[in-house]
């Protein structure tokens, strides 16, 4: 119609900064959802190793209850390491790694993005499953609201300490037990930490200094993690 301006093609418009993290993001979700069962292998793991242990020691609870918080931590951070292997490694098989270096994004951004979707994933499941398995470890049920904090809390760490180990072993062979040699050393301040907090809870002790220490190692990983990661992530596109 002559009352009309003439339509014209149009190219898509780029996502921008705020579009290509929300895409990434929903990207990895869906990638950690649908490979390998996603976070119920995860949690599948942590019930089944929390439940060996009360048979292995006889389930005698006097046993059980001064060593329950550590042995629940302990399995936490073991679950934790499942997933991490196809963190990075499925992208550097298909490509997908180096059009993500050429987006929108920085790559300490797709790390640190990576990271969050995978303590989504994976680690607010396992928090969400902690407290169950504290219970059959002989943890008090009025513990269980700290258990489930510092479990989340505690993911954090572990995804972003998880996300700097799985860079650091892109392309190398069996990076599952590369990555388990580099992060499990990494692993053990927030299992100190989040054990910590349960053992001064169940002995009427304050448990903020514990769950302050927890954050603070959070906060430390979050902030080198995904400048870490990205160096690694380059060096190991060559």
């Amino acid at each position: 119609m002559s009352g009309q301006p003439p339509l014209k093609d149009q190219e898509p418009r780029p996502p921008g900064l705020r579009g290509a993290t929300r895409v990434l993001l929903e990207r990895e979700l869906d990638l950690a959802w649908g490979g390998g069962g996603g976070p119920l292998l995860a949690c599948g793991f942590f019930a089944c190793l929390t439940a060996l242990l009360p048979l292995a020691a006889g389930g005698d609870p006097r046993t059980l209850g001064p060593v329950a918080g550590g042995v629940a931590w302990l399995a936490l951070a073991l679950a934790s390491l499942l997933s991490l292997e196809r963190l990075f490694e499925r992208d550097l098989e298909d490509g997908g790694l180096d059009l993500l270096a050429l987006g929108h994004l920085a790559l300490e951004q797709v790390v640190l993005i990576k990271a969050l979707a995978q303590w989504i994933a994976i680690g607010l499941p396992l928090a969400l499953t902690a407290p169950v398995a504290a219970l059959a470890l002989g943890l008090p049920a009025s513990l269980t609201p700290l258990v489930a904090l510092t479990a989340l809390i505690g993911g954090a760490g572990f995804a972003f300490t998880g996300a700097l180990g799985a860079a650091l072993a892109l392309g190398a062979k069996r990076g599952g037990l590369l990555i388990a040699v580099v992060v499990l050393p990494l692993f053990i301040p927030p299992v100190v930490f989040g054990a910590g907090a349960l053992e001064r809870a169940a002995s009427g002790q304050p448990v903020a200094p514990a769950v302050a220490l927890l954050c603070a190692y959070v906060l430390f990983a979050a902030v080198i993690a995904p400048f870490a990661g990205a160096a690694a992530v380059r060096n190991a596109q060559g």
